[in-house]
């Protein structure tokens, strides 16, 4: 082994750390050759994997690089990181004539938003630094509806700040996470960012299976993020029966496992309202979004838990942003009580459904098997993923790569994750161009331009639906996927 390289700390993380030093204080040089996996675990007497782990993030923060069979080699200054699973949602983005891609809301569904900040700008007194980080009354209202009765709530900016801070609280560097497979590619870099080590678990129409979390939790996870309702991409909801089968699971498991329930678009799914923390209050930590539902620049997320973990969220926050605006926990509690909002949600909801079922029921009749689900979102097998892309692309439909949605990089069945948002008319038309890009033999009968009841310029965006609706006087623009 290289006599620079002094490891104390035969961690993951002591290995990480220790290299990176070595980097920074120039003992270590840009293109020289680190030692292989074998040679430093052989050397510190762990294992392979541990040496991986360290390797991994070290890569991940651009300070080394991987040659192949060469090795691994101290990166340039020129290197930049790996582009993350996000990143390849959006690169090779282009102006499509219809984006299928972004998971986020459609504008005209959201509730209007200008009467509610008038009625605040006319009442709201001015707050100080030394108020209580949540608004006394938004936090009574959303405990009086919250699934789980555990000890603390507070109020963060969105639902992947809720994720991000109890992943923080609770994991790590080289901790193992329970995930989805697949899951929301946000949450697999952000463990990578933090050196965790993600362990995928397979899932069906009502969740995570409770043999697969069983077999997981065997691994001696730290935390477990899951989806209860309308996962993201699947759309599946898990029932009250398989929460309570996971719970079972959890009590029985040698190990403290966390878990961490990113509910980011309850507000417009019909599923039940589930949570672990029913059964288990002193190991759930739930968020819930209101991006989706009632618009995404509130970036207000709700998080309950027990009292230590949520303290130590909140302690750590007022270092940082200290709290989310009480101006916008104002405006969502105005809105949560005011009955045109309540009914323009009502209305969102069943107009999500519809969508969604619309599109399924027609890419079945076209021969392709989607699963039942609710939310934003449908999850299409395809044959080839890049092919897929392509013949979509080509006749003006962007939808997102299934690639960056598995933590594993190989061995996964090609997907596309298709949002459903968008298609307030009838979706034939765009089911039946997805069905050949599905699969490459129906596309050799089919010019890539054209289908019998398509132009070649590609398919119109669907007009707005005529349906009555609660009245409103403005749109809002989409944020980000959530």
């Amino acid at each position: 082994m290289n006599d620079r390289i002094r490891i104390d700390d035969p961690s993951a993380a002591g290995i990480a750390g220790a290299i990176a030093r070595l980097i920074t204080n120039g003992e270590l040089r840009a293109g020289d050759r680190l030692p292989t996996v074998r040679e430093l675990s052989t050397q510190l007497g762990v294992s392979p994997a541990t040496v991986s782990h360290g390797w991994r993030a070290l890569a991940r923060a651009g300070l080394v690089v991987s040659r192949g069979r060469s090795g691994t080699f101290v990166a340039d200054g020129n290197s930049h990181t790996a582009p993350s699973r996000a990143d390849g949602m959006t690169r090779g983005a282009t102006t499509a004539q219809l984006d299928l891609s972004l998971g986020t809301p459609d504008p005209d569904l959201l509730p209007e938003i200008g009467s509610i900040l008038t009625r605040l700008a006319l009442n709201t007194e001015t707050t100080d630094y030394h108020q209580a980080p949540v608004v006394p009354e938004l936090g009574r209202f959303l405990q009086a509806e919250w699934p789980t009765k555990s000890g603390a709530l507070t109020v963060v900016d969105g639902a992947m700040d809720a994720v991000a801070r109890s992943l923080h609280a609770v994991v790590r560097f080289g901790d193992r996470v329970i995930v989805e497979n697949p899951t929301f590619p946000h949450f697999l870099d952000y463990l990578e960012s933090i050196g965790a080590q993600p362990v995928p678990v397979r899932m069906d129409a009502e969740g995570v299976l409770p043999d697969e979390f069983a077999r997981a939790l065997s691994t001696g996870p730290t935390a477990a993020v899951i989806q209860p309702r309308a996962q993201n991409p699947t759309g599946a909801s898990i029932s009250a029966q398989r929460a309570e089968e996971l719970a079972a699971v959890l009590r029985r498991s040698e190990h403290r496992c966390v878990v961490i329930e990113d509910d980011h678009s309850g507000p417009v799914v019909p599923a039940e309202d589930v949570s672990l923390g029913r059964w288990l209050p002193d190991l759930v930590l739930h968020v819930r979004s209101y991006s989706k539902s009632h618009g995404p620049d509130l970036r207000i997320a709700a998080l309950s838990g027990p009292e230590t973990i949520i303290d130590r969220i909140v302690a750590t926050r007022m270092l940082g942003p200290g709290w989310t605006p009480r101006i916008l926990q104002r405006a969502l509690f105005e809105m949560l009580r005011d009955q045109t909002v309540i009914h323009t949600v009502e209305y969102a909801r069943t107009q999500y459904q519809r969508r969604r079922r619309a599109l399924t029921e027609a890419l079945r009749g076209h021969g392709v098997h989607v699963a039942d689900g609710q939310g934003l979102n449908v999850w299409v097998p395809v044959t080839d993923e890049r092919t897929a892309l392509i013949h979509l692309a080509a006749n003006g439909i962007r939808v997102a790569p299934g690639g960056p949605f598995y933590p594993a990089d190989r061995g996964n069945p090609h997907a596309v994750r298709v949002t459903t948002a968008p298609l307030r008319d009838n979706p034939g038309e765009v089911a039946h161009i997805l069905a050949v890009a599905a699969s490459p033999r129906r596309a050799e009968h089919f010019s890539l331009g054209t289908t019998p009841t398509q132009s070649r310029t590609g398919p119109a965006v669907p007009p707005p639906i005529s349906d009555e609706r609660p009245m409103r006087s403005s749109s809002h623009r989409a944020g980000r996927d959530g």
